[in-house]
């Protein structure tokens, strides 16, 4: 290029915060992306990786993790996530994206206490920049202060049907999140919820589906083990099947165990009174 050239050329002017920047000849657009920018760029980033997750590609536990890893890219000052799966009529799954995150969590459930377990129970968020000295968690904050962890951003995963979760958010410095950062966290956790449902569901149904295969393996051996229960006292079937169960809950073992030792002892002792032959 000429001095005429190189005269005629335009300086690249970067528009005023707000306004869309074109790519240009002199650089792509994310050169000169602003911080909030930077940050829906963030969000959108992850939001896009969110919806590639499949359930059916993934254990739960996996894409809960991929979950909440994700939560960190997509919320401004995040140094680590967990996520609470509540699960009826089980114990809830607790995932990190972090070492450090579940050394916190397990503070806060141990004692019943945190931020965590307010999102969950009123489905709302919780936000903190000072844990040591927040009022709100008085037994669970300065622990966690102690450890050096001063924020945390608690989102609840909501869906039509309630409540399934939280995501929780750590970082080391105080007051580490914004307004700014709450928005983009509720953001990401209405899809997030959706996710960890359809999840939740597949796992339940794929349980059930292994639970109805085990009871129609079971369910044999168990009418076997009535019927030489009835041949021997003259019970009725109810009668016989109540028997089996006293003697599962008195010898701690499953229903089907108990029948297969029945089965088998009934067979010895037929193989026994079989007569010798040489």
């Amino acid at each position: 290029m000429d001095d005429a050239e190189q005269a005629e050329a335009p300086e690249y002017e970067r528009p005023p915060d707000g306004e869309a920047v074109p790519d240009t000849a002199d650089g792509p657009r994310h050169l000169f992306l602003g911080e909030s920018e930077q940050q829906d760029a963030d969000l959108a980033a992850s939001l896009s990786q969110l919806a590639t997750l499949s359930a059916s590609r993934f254990g739960l536990v996996e894409l809960l993790t991929k979950v909440a890893s994700m939560a960190v890219q997509a919320i401004p000052g995040a140094d680590g996530a967990g996520l609470t799966l509540l699960e009826p009529d089980r114990a809830d799954i607790i995932v990190k994206s972090t070492d450090f995150v579940r050394e916190i969590d397990d503070i806060q459930y141990s004692i019943g206490q945190g931020p965590c377990i307010s999102a969950a129970e009123t489905g709302t968020t919780m936000r903190s920049g000072s844990l040591g000295g927040d009022p709100r968690w008085p037994r669970f904050g300065p622990r966690a202060g102690r450890l050096g962890v001063h924020s945390v951003l608690s989102l609840p995963l909501v869906t039509p049907g309630g409540v399934v979760g939280a995501m929780n958010v750590y970082a080391h410095a105080k007051d580490a999140f914004d307004e700014r950062s709450e928005q983009l966290g509720e953001l990401f956790a209405v899809p997030a919820a959706i996710s960890v449902l359809n999840a939740q569901i597949l796992a339940q149904s794929q349980r059930l589906a292994t639970q109805l295969q085990a009871a129609l393996t079971s369910r044999p051996v168990i009418d076997q083990a009535i019927g030489i229960m009835i041949s021997r006292s003259g019970d009725t079937a109810e009668q016989a099947f109540g028997r089996l169960q006293q003697m599962s809950q008195h010898e701690h073992v499953k229903l089907t165990v108990v029948a297969q030792q029945i089965v088998a002892k009934a067979a010895a002792r037929a193989r026994a009174r079989r007569p010798h032959t040489d």
